[in-house]
């Protein structure tokens, strides 16, 4: 048997969970009766994601099937589901099938990240319990068992928790216990009803009944899945096992300040129920981010500007012109900025001095408008809605808006492509 013959084909479509009648169906598709049959028999299907984790498969298929054949020996299957890694995992796990004939390789090539790949898993597998467990051995293989036996007892989800007891981590430095527990902070402030209901939110390692998330489209964000899991799934039952993570043996660590800002925004995606899709789809949230970073450099060039124009121990320049001059050295930083980062994708289609001209008078014309749109804010909000007070916070209320306003404005009106050859 051929490599390719051996490895499981990759789901594709929603990424949505199937009922386990549902599943038993597309498994028995072009299979025997006899096929269908060993489809019914299993129980437990473990999801196991992997990315350059070539150096540690070996040991935890190992492991993970030396306990689970103690318990339901024939009964479960472990899928691996790699993101076509570059030290091949995929193919290291696929030398192992003959030995280990529970194990199950996906090898995915068209999608990334790790959980959207657990789900990919989930939708191949066959079993009412579904799980999934790092591949890197930080999350102890013999407390599944644990776990396993909470689920059997009826719990709808099994979570390994690093804060309860029996639990906790091995050498985690101070940063990053700080950012794990404010991170869950976060979480209870913007999602309580979710975040709340376990002590660890953020562990990648539990198991997940298949009627709890059969049906409801997922949509995760990132490397925290459970998230997802308890927002849109339907858990009743919760149970939590202690457990220490554990420092990683072998490969490199994937943790980094992508993985927490994932976590917020998925955060306020469940929070907001499908409102924050519909915000993005008619304000580009990576592009007004853009915007306002160029604006905020701005202010950098404005005040410097100014201080060398204007103060007595420079140029001592009148106040007024010196003003004007830095208001319009800021225009213009924040125009050449815009042009060549905010709107690249835009300006590029409209290259020549004539065309980047027009623009750069249509930016100063719009940012004179906005200026006269503060002003009228900043009036409005400190003596209408304030009554004469705050005026820090109406000044900051105007500045929000008058932001929006000059993004939406210049990227509706000014880079926008309007001759063609």
């Amino acid at each position: 048997m051929t490599h390719s013959q051996t490895l499981l084909p990759t789901p594709n479509g929603p990424l949505q969970i199937a009922s386990i009648q549902d599943a038993q169906l597309i498994q028995s598709v072009g299979s025997t009766g006899e096929a269908l049959l060993n489809a019914k028999e299993i129980q437990f299907s473990l999801v196991i994601p992997t990315f350059n984790e070539s150096r540690n498969i070996e040991s935890l298929v190992s492991q993970l099937t030396g306990l689970l054949d103690s318990v339901i020996p024939g009964e479960y299957e472990l899928i691996l589901v790699d993101d076509d890694s570059p030290d091949r995992t995929w193919e290291v796990a696929q030398t192992l099938s003959g030995t280990y004939p529970q194990l199950k390789i996906m090898r995915r090539q068209q999608e990334r990240g790790l959980s959207s790949a657990v789900i990919r898993g989930w939708q191949a597998a066959q079993g009412d319990i579904l799980g999934v467990i790092d591949a890197d051995l930080q999350h102890p293989p013999e407390i599944l068992l644990k776990l396993l036996s909470q689920m059997q007892q009826g719990s709808d989800l099994a979570v390994a928790s690093r804060h309860v007891e029996g639990g906790g981590v091995s050498e985690w430095s101070i940063v990053r216990r700080f950012l794990s527990r404010g991170a869950q902070v976060l979480g209870l402030l913007i999602l309580p009803n979710v975040v709340g209901r376990v002590s660890d939110p953020m562990s990648g390692y539990f198991l997940i009944r298949r009627s709890a998330i059969a049906g409801p489209k997922l949509n995760p964000m990132g490397y925290k899945i459970l998230l997802e899991v308890i927002g849109r799934g339907r858990v009743k039952d919760i149970a939590e096992v202690g457990y220490v993570f554990q420092e990683r043996q072998a490969g490199e660590s994937k943790v980094t300040w992508r993985q927490y800002m994932d976590y917020l925004l998925h955060l306020g995606r469940l929070r907001s129920r499908g409102r924050i899709a519909r915000l993005r789809q008619r304000l580009p949230i990576g592009r007004f981010i853009r915007f306002g970073i160029v604006g905020f450099s701005g202010v950098f060039v404005d005040m410097a500007v100014l201080y060398l124009l204007s103060d007595p121990s420079t140029l001592a320049w009148g106040l007024t012109r010196s003003k004007i001059i830095a208001g319009e050295a800021a225009i213009l930083n924040n125009f050449l900025w815009n042009d060549a980062w905010t709107f690249a994708d835009i300006s590029k289609r409209q290259q020549g001095w004539g065309p980047r001209i027009k623009r750069f008078l249509k930016f100063n014309a719009i940012c004179l408008s906005g200026l006269i749109l503060n002003v009228l804010l900043l009036n409005f909000v400190f003596n209408i809605v304030f009554g004469g007070q705050y005026r820090y916070l109406a000044n900051l209320i105007a500045i929000a808006v008058v932001t929006l306003w000059n993004f939406w404005i210049n990227y509706k009106l000014n880079w926008r492509v309007t001759q063609t050859k």
